[in-house]
């Protein structure tokens, strides 16, 4: 009877320790977003079906609309937040170069490459990689994205190695690839590999109830 009696009381604080660990989880989800518009809940709603899947995630928004913070939130609540987050300004970084910051590079592929460089791919591997901005990229470097996407591995500048990486790939921009598409500027076969799970983040000029608790947020930080 002793040990059936301390079996159910482990059983019982088990299951209210599991309990507890979910109402902690539910109440610091999003603490770094400031909103609760329909918009905003959607959103919400959206991370917490998305986060513990290996679905890409694309990310559509104006400028400065908080794609990178919806994927930090995507990644920090997945099976993956253990491992990195490794975030690439797609159009932040020349062309010539983004190739060797994505995939790494051997020694002397190119003029200056004086060591071998490991790439962002390698970085996340069994994390999470953000590319924002990715309508700036190439037509080149698409296709090798469109590789890593389909197949999971690519090969760094220089090298004749093929390089396996588990990586869950969350794209964002602020154009329109649509349209991009029809004008041949942007692969229709990558479109549809990223574009698989779509969060659209409206403005602030469309959700303007958001407001007043914007200000309440930047007031109590500046202690006003």
């Amino acid at each position: 009877l002793m040990v059936i009696n301390r079996a159910l009381e482990f059983r019982d604080l088990k299951r209210e320790n599991i309990a507890l660990k979910k109402q902690l989880k539910k109440k610091y989800k999003f603490e770094n977003f400031i909103g609760d518009s329909l918009q905003m809940n959607k959103i919400f709603r959206v991370i917490e079906k998305v986060a513990d899947t290996d679905s890409t995630v694309l990310i559509l928004g104006e400028s400065g609309t908080g794609k990178e913070l919806v994927a930090r939130a995507i990644h920090y609540h997945s099976m993956r937040r253990d491992k990195p987050l490794i975030p690439v300004n797609c159009g932040a970084i020349p062309e010539d170069l983004l190739e060797s910051e994505l995939f790494g590079h051997e020694k002397g592929a190119f003029t200056n490459a004086i060591r071998t460089r490991i790439g962002r791919f390698e970085m996340s591997n069994g994390g999470t990689i953000f590319l924002d901005e990715i309508a700036e990229m190439s037509p080149h470097l698409q296709v090798k994205l469109l590789r890593v996407l389909e197949q999971k591995e690519f090969e760094p500048l220089g090298s004749t190695k093929t390089e396996k990486v588990d990586v869950r790939i969350i794209a964002a921009t602020n154009r329109d690839l649509m349209e991009m598409m029809h004008r041949r500027e942007f692969r229709e076969d990558l479109f549809f590999r990223i574009n698989v799970i779509r969060l659209s983040i409206a403005p602030l000029r469309e959700r303007r109830e958001d407001i007043p608790l914007l200000i309440d947020h930047f007031m109590e930080r500046i202690n006003l």
